[in-house]
């Protein structure tokens, strides 16, 4: 018997169906396992499980090979606001190495200009002008010449020790200083690599480079949700590879040993092709993924280090032995200087400590990374899995779908977390973990929908409700739309004509009935224009969502487009009202994205079709609070996330009336590209006064505050901050303060 007459024979129309989806849905995942499409959801799980597999296995314990020396604000109140003289760093050099006896420093900071903190430059000039012709000032000024030139100073007390100086790489093509010899250059014969490339750089003053023992790059790396998870081993700069951080730390601690790049070489002859694995140095072994990037073995949270203040090295108040043999790694926590990351141990992680994760994990053999047949492992399993599930679970009854899938999940993330403990080998878990889950509940909830709606049905429940061209078009697939009540990710507006009692008692209620509609007339075409669904019209206010009932992958942005609209959609009105005599309108406008229920509800005398949830609640409130920040649309953070193709006004973190957790709040400005630099050049201002705010630096943020104010008297948002500036002078929120503005009104 043909197998296609088989399945015929033993599958009805629905398990056909279902197992049709079901790998329809296979195709999807397995095109994002192998690279062939991009699923940004997907490769945003996948880094979030790769975060919870860290935090879940790191050790949560110090290396005591590895201090962090601190410049804190301990440091800067005994020693001096930073930078301190190059004499005082060439000084703590010395106590590190000749009192403490360490073993290597390096230094998470950079010296690209020089110091001219000695005053020897005003000497020099007084010695060429005004005192040319004082022989004994001349004489004595040659003598101490050599204590006030403080980098050749610190780069003679560099040169009597392993120190390891940092610099910085970067896409900009900006040039300080002077970099290091290049630890490789040229290519690496037939071997297939991406590296990090880099066009500019702040190096360190010639005399301080050419006495170090080695300079690695301070460079960052991000993924693309902004987390630093890897640190590029070797950058690339005009065509020569520079070597990061920590592994100039590490080489120098073993004993300078050079660093070798491995390959795995495939085929023979011309046909052969490598692909760089790895860096050896001596007995120790760095796994690089495909842009010679190494993972960060993360030991624990911020501060697991030892931290050591610099001013008790300085002052030798620490004990004779108490660094001995150590690693030292310098950096600043200081306000001001703090170098911090998002990490996946942490949103304010010091960036001290990635250096000092990764000497550690390069020193332990402690490096996780995903090997080159990591990809096509994944695709496999998927495969197979995904095959077998597809098969089997639209036969299987509920409690045996159940215990299937639960096996199958156990055995993923049992095996996943095996390869990571045990072989140190990163492999993907998102796709085939979601997969199953998602085929699960597809299966699960598929019985309890109807599979098919006339299209005659559909423009008799949605006909009332959303634009005829959107009814036409969910029309041709109506078993894809229902009244019944539904969990969604959705956007929703709020609008309202600001001072409208007053406009109402100052018309006559025909003119008054004809104004309004001309105005809801013209917001409606709007909302419709961007594929909106008009919920309801509450007096002189518009309810509208996107995102149902036809889904839109786009309803944020379309949402904000129809806010913007209105605006300017408003003013266009403003011509034909004057010549009725009608008053000028102004509208405040609140938008949300988030999980809401939409759907029929009601009373069995009369339904609509709307939507619920405190993510609908938030957009009423953001609207009432248009009027408090003097601007014409707020929006929340769910809207930022989404809506990435605008540029945002951050204005105020707020607890609004009804809920207890804070949310950030924004005013669109416009689209990215279309809007002026001036205006962009305002926001960044804005931004930096609301982070001292938050910081309770109140002098630094009222101090842009007015000058943003006075170039926009009439901005209430700058004079709302310097009330609040005023009042936190006179009544200090406390150190425990958040930064949350909390409404006790809507």
């Amino acid at each position: 018997m043909r197998l296609d007459a088989f399945l015929r024979q033993r599958l009805s129309l629905n398990t056909i169906i279902r197992v049709a989806i079901g790998l329809l849905l296979l195709v999807v995942f397995l095109g994002n396992e192998s690279g062939i499409s991009e699923v940004r959801f997907l490769q945003q799980l996948e880094l979030q499980l790769y975060d919870a597999r860290v935090r879940l296995f790191m050790p949560n314990v110090a290396d005591p090979r590895v201090v962090i020396l601190d410049i804190d604000e301990k440091s800067l109140a005994a020693e001096g606001r930073w930078p301190w003289g190059r004499d005082k760093v060439a000084a703590l050099v010395r106590q590190l190495f000749d009192r403490y006896h360490v073993k290597v420093v390096g230094f998470d900071i950079s010296f690209p200009e020089p110091d001219t903190s000695s005053g020897l430059v005003t000497l020099d000039r007084l010695a060429s002008q005004e005192l040319r012709d004082d022989a004994a000032f001349r004489q004595v000024l040659e003598r101490v010449r050599p204590s006030l030139d403080y980098d050749r100073v610190l780069g003679e007390e560099i040169g009597k020790h392993p120190v390891v100086l940092g610099f910085f790489l970067s896409p900009r093509g900006d040039r300080a200083g002077v970099l290091p010899q290049p630890v490789f250059t040229g290519e690496f014969g037939n071997a297939v690599f991406r590296s990090t490339e880099a066009t500019g750089f702040s190096g360190n003053r010639p005399e301080l480079q050419e006495h170090a023992a080695a300079a690695g790059h301070l460079a960052p790396d991000f993924d693309v949700d902004g987390v630093t998870r890897r640190v590029p081993m070797l950058m690339r700069l005009d065509g020569n590879y520079y070597e990061a951080m920590a592994l100039a730390v590490a080489r120098t601690y073993l004993g300078n040993v050079p660093a070798i790049v491995r390959t795995d070489v495939r085929g023979t002859g011309k046909e052969a092709q490598g692909w760089v694995t790895s860096l050896q140095v001596g007995k120790h072994q760095i796994p690089l993924d495909d842009a010679m990037r190494a993972l960060i073995p993360f030991r624990g949270p911020g501060h697991t280090f030892q931290y050591v203040s610099a001013t008790d090295v300085l002052r030798g108040a620490l004990p004779a032995g108490a660094l001995a043999d150590r690693i030292v790694i310098i950096g600043t926590s200081a306000q001001g200087l703090f170098d911090v990351r998002v990490t996946p141990v942490g949103e304010d992680y010091p960036g001290v400590e990635v250096h000092a994760n990764m000497v550690s994990g390069i020193l332990d053999q402690a490096l996780k990374h995903r090997p080159l047949y990591a990809t096509a492992l994944s695709t496999v399993i998927l495969l197979l899995i995904g095959l077998a599930l597809a098969l089997i679970l639209p036969r299987l009854g509920v409690l045996p779908s159940t215990a299937t899938t639960a096996s199958v999940v156990a055995a993923i993330v049992a095996g996943n977390l095996i390869a990571w403990q045990v072989y140190g080998f990163v492999l993907n878990l998102a796709a085939p973990l979601l997969f199953v889950l998602l085929l699960y509940f597809f299966n699960m909830v598929y019985g309890f929908f109807l599979e098919a709606r006339s299209r005659r049905l559909i423009t008799g429940l949605f006909g009332t409700y959303v634009p005829k061209e959107l009814v036409a078009e969910m029309s041709k697939n109506p078993g894809d739309y229902s009244m019944q009540g539904e969990s969604r990710v959705m956007t929703v507006l709020f609008s309202d004509v600001r001072d409208f009692t007053s406009i109402s008692e100052g018309l006559a209620p025909e003119a008054l009935k004809e104004m309004m509609n001309t105005y809801l007339t013209a917001m409606t075409e709007v909302i419709q224009e961007k594929r909106g669904t008009i919920d309801k019209y509450i007096g002189d206010a518009i309810m509208a969502f996107w995102g149902a009932p036809l889904a839109d992958p786009q309803h944020a942005a379309h949402a904000l487009e129809a806010a913007l609209d209105m605006q300017r959609r408003i003013r266009g009105l403003d011509p034909e009202f004057a010549k009725r005599g009608w008053p000028q309108l102004n509208i405040g406008v609140g938008l949300n994205c988030g999980e809401m229920n939409v759907g029929d509800m009601g009373s069995r005398f009369r339904r609509a079709y709307t939507v619920m949830g405190d993510s609908v609640n938030l957009a009423s409130r953001l609207e009432g609070l248009t009027k408090e920040y003097g601007v014409r649309i707020l929006v929340s953070e769910g809207i930022v996330a989404a809506a990435e193709s605008f540029v945002y006004r951050e204005v105020d973190k707020v607890v609004v009336k009804g809920r207890t957790e804070g949310v950030a709040i924004y005013e669109p400005v416009g689209r990215q590209g279309e809007v002026e630099e001036s205006v962009l050049a305002d926001i960044d201002r804005f931004h930096k006064a609301l982070a001292l705010y938050r910081r309770q630096r109140w002098a630094e943020a009222e101090a842009i505050l007015k000058a943003l104010s006075y170039a926009a008297p009439d901005n209430k948002l700058y004079k709302l901050y310097l009330k609040r500036l005023a009042h936190f002078r006179e009544n200090t929120p406390g150190p425990a303060w958040n930064g949350l503005w909390v409404f006790t009104t809507k």
